[in-house]
């Protein structure tokens, strides 16, 4: 298909993510407070959308902490900046099995929830965008599987649209999209969905060009879509994004650095991506402006 550039570009920036990177830059953050006031720089510096999970303030371990999320949630409400607040719902699906000749027990680390308790902060800080990762997978790393079944799936998704929260569908290779079609088609999630298409994660869709196209084409055309890529193709992948048709994800949960050897700050990849879009001739939205193409509505807390 012909590529048609996208004129209205919004970034979301993911702020802290939950992997294990506390220890690798001292620019992750940790604490509610050091996640909001990095979420707001980021917003100064373009950001429509903050999209944030919570961590240990002691440790920097990913937390499902509700005192955290609703810290985190407070703060960025009462800054003096407006954005857009996306609250990850993906902790509390993850399975580390043990070695192949004794994969049970589950191995430390692992987190299984019912789907109440994988959206309890959704319910409690009502953010406009809370995300559905939609497939279970071989995650990145050692004996990790990410866990969503179509059982849970359907759980959560409806609990999200009941809510009046919008799920950012999470989509890490074209099989997600296919169960994501189908949960819109069975009324669990409203159409037209919002997606995000996780590029270069192990083990799911690979960052190569044909594989994003791939991806990009299996997306339905009424929906709003953005993309991202890990590491070092972080800020290639908001030029493919843009050009593609689509919106960016930029942040420390998917790359920790500017460029070789310089360690970035959340607001200086959104910067750099704001610098990008502006280049192509494009404009960045605000979050005034993403709201009503999304049809968000800003709520306060229970």
């Amino acid at each position: 298909m012909p590529l048609t550039i996208n004129q209205n570009v919004f970034i979301t920036c993911a702020v802290t993510g939950g992997g294990a990177t506390q220890d690798k830059s001292p620019h992750v953050p940790r604490s509610p407070q050091a996640i909001a006031e990095s979420a707001m720089a980021a917003a100064k510096a373009g950001a429509a959308i903050v999209h944030c999970h919570v961590r240990d303030p002691e440790t920097g371990a990913p937390s499902r902490d509700l005192k955290l999320y609703r810290e985190v949630t407070d703060r960025i409400r009462d800054a003096d900046i407006d954005v857009v607040l996306n609250l990850t719902a993906g902790m509390g699906g993850d399975m580390v099995f043990g070695p192949a000749d004794s994969p049970l027990p589950l191995a430390l680390g692992s987190d299984m929830a019912s789907a109440e308790e994988r959206v309890a902060h959704v319910l409690e800080c009502r953010p406009e965008i809370c995300t559905l990762d939609c497939g279970t997978m071989n995650f990145a790393e050692a004996d990790y599987v990410m866990t969503n079944t179509p059982g849970m799936l359907e759980a959560m998704g409806r609990m999200m649209t009941e809510m009046g929260v919008c799920p950012e569908i999470e989509a890490f290779d074209t099989g997600h999209l296919w169960l994501a079609k189908h949960l819109v088609d069975a009324g669990v999630l409203k159409s037209p969905a919002l997606v995000q298409l996780c590029m270069g994660v192990p083990w799911g869709a690979p960052d190569d060009l044909n594989t994003f196209m791939a991806m990009v084409n299996n997306v339905p055309s009424d929906w709003t879509w953005s993309a991202f890529s890990i590491g070092r193709n972080e800020l290639p992948y908001v030029a493919a994004s843009v050009l593609a048709g689509g919106n960016v994800r930029v942040g420390l949960e998917d790359n920790l650095y500017l460029k070789r050897g310089v360690l970035a700050t959340n607001e200086q990849l959104v910067g750099s991506a704001v610098n990008i879009i502006e280049s192509m001739g494009a404009q960045v939205m605000d979050a005034a402006a993403v709201r009503e193409k999304l049809g968000l509505t800003k709520r306060a807390p229970l």
